[in-house]
This record gives C-alpha cells, sequence and structure tokens, in this order.
C-alpha cells in the first residue's frame, strides 16, 4: 500500500506507477518496496460500509435548544462521533420537532 505525499490519500498502480485519484499525484513503483508489501489474492470490494443514522429509531433525547430561528424547541436527539485527525469526540444534535442538526460549540 502506497499513500500520496501529495495529499495523504491511498494511491493505485497503473503500469509501472503510483498514481493518486485524489491530486492525480503520480510516482514511479519502487521494484524493492514493492516486495515488501503484503498482497490478498481474490480480496473483494464490499463497498462502502453503511451509515448509520443516530436518530432512526432513537428514544433518548436530551435538553438543547434548537438554534433554528422558526423552532422553539428545548429537546434533542444527539450522538457522539470522533473528531477527525483529533483526539476528542464532537456531539452532534437533531432538533425532535423540525429536524434542524447542529454541533456542540
Amino acid at each position: 500500500m502506497e499513500f500520496c505525499d501529495g495529499c495523504g490519500s491511498m494511491m493505485h498502480t497503473e503500469g509501472g506507477t503510483w498514481v493518486c485519484t485524489s491530486c492525480d499525484n503520480e510516482e514511479p513503483r519502487d521494484a524493492t518496496a514493492d516486495a515488501t508489501m503484503a498482497i490478498r489474492e481474490g480480496q473483494e470490494d464490499d463497498g462502502a460500509p453503511e451509515v448509520a443514522d443516530a436518530t432512526e429509531d432513537a428514544t433518548e433525547t436530551m435538553q438543547a435548544s434548537c438554534p433554528a430561528d422558526e423552532c422553539d424547541s428545548d429537546r434533542a436527539y444527539y450522538e457522539m462521533l470522533p473528531k477527525p485527525g483529533g483526539s476528542y469526540e464532537v456531539r452532534l444534535f437533531t432538533c425532535v420537532e423540525c429536524g434542524h442538526k447542529w454541533r456542540e460549540t
């Protein structure tokens, strides 16, 4: 597996070149480095994983005032998600009444 020096995305091979699909960066393949990579024959791509909706069938809410101008609800569903690249989580809210979404500031 090779990662792009430009953007950090995973690269794939095209002939004798590593190609980044995110930023189109190209790097030559190194036969010595390629030989040390573990390969699994017959791997299958199961596609992207399903993203769970925390508000689906949710019964747990908390007191949080909806910031939407037209809504005066004080209850919201919530979920905790890891912040990308960080070591802490961020709390995301969805209003019970109008469905407006916001994050804790």
